[in-house]
């Protein structure tokens, strides 16, 4: 089940990237005029621990302190960010994380390696042996990184319980706008 799952993260991963190439380009060209910097790059901790580069689309301004949503100020966002957080369109450059084989599509969200007690709790339950994704159980339930048991347990028991159907679900109910994303104090 495993290659069929990172089969079709390559498939869909390529179709979006290329049907979504004019509006990769559009969110590009605009995030110039509104950071002067439209992509955001940050290591993230992946599969079995080993570090990626996640690339998304830059929501804050480029003097926020790199740390996890949660604990960003809502001022630190612009106006576009705030736009493709709304929309999710924030996560679209991810498909070629997905592509590369560092995600999945569905999958634990990718913290920072500054996260010890997410990570740790991660590790505990095996969620660290798989792809960390663009989505998953908890982003869909709203659970964010500020509670790192309870997110870790929601990972382990989405990827025990993970089938194709599921996974066709949790992409579903992602596309159809389940779920706030990543979530910023007085911004949501």
């Amino acid at each position: 089940m495993l290659l069929l799952i990172r089969l079709f993260d390559i498939v869909f991963s390529l179709v979006g990237l290329l049907l979504g190439l004019p509006v990769l380009l559009l969110i590009t060209l605009i995030g110039f005029f509104d950071t002067g910097s439209p992509l955001f790059r940050q290591e993230r901790v992946g599969r079995h621990k080993k570090p990626f580069t996640l690339v998304k689309f830059r929501t804050m301004k480029k003097t926020t302190a790199s740390v996890a949503s949660h604990l960003a100020r809502a001022d630190d966002i612009t106006r576009l960010g705030g736009f493709l957080r709304r929309t999710k369109l924030d996560e679209l450059p991810q498909l070629w994380n997905v592509l590369k084989g560092e995600m999945s599509l569905v999958g634990p969200r990718p913290c920072l390696f500054s996260q010890q007690e997410l990570i740790d709790e991660r590790e505990q339950r095996g969620v660290l042996a798989a792809r960390p994704g663009i989505t998953g159980l908890a982003q869909l339930n709203d659970i964010d990184m500020s509670t790192p048991v309870l997110l870790a347990q929601t990972d382990s028991k989405m990827l025990q319980n993970l089938s194709l159907r599921a996974y066709f679900q949790y992409i579903l109910m992602t596309v159809a706008g389940k779920g706030t994303g990543d979530r910023v104090p007085g911004r949501d």
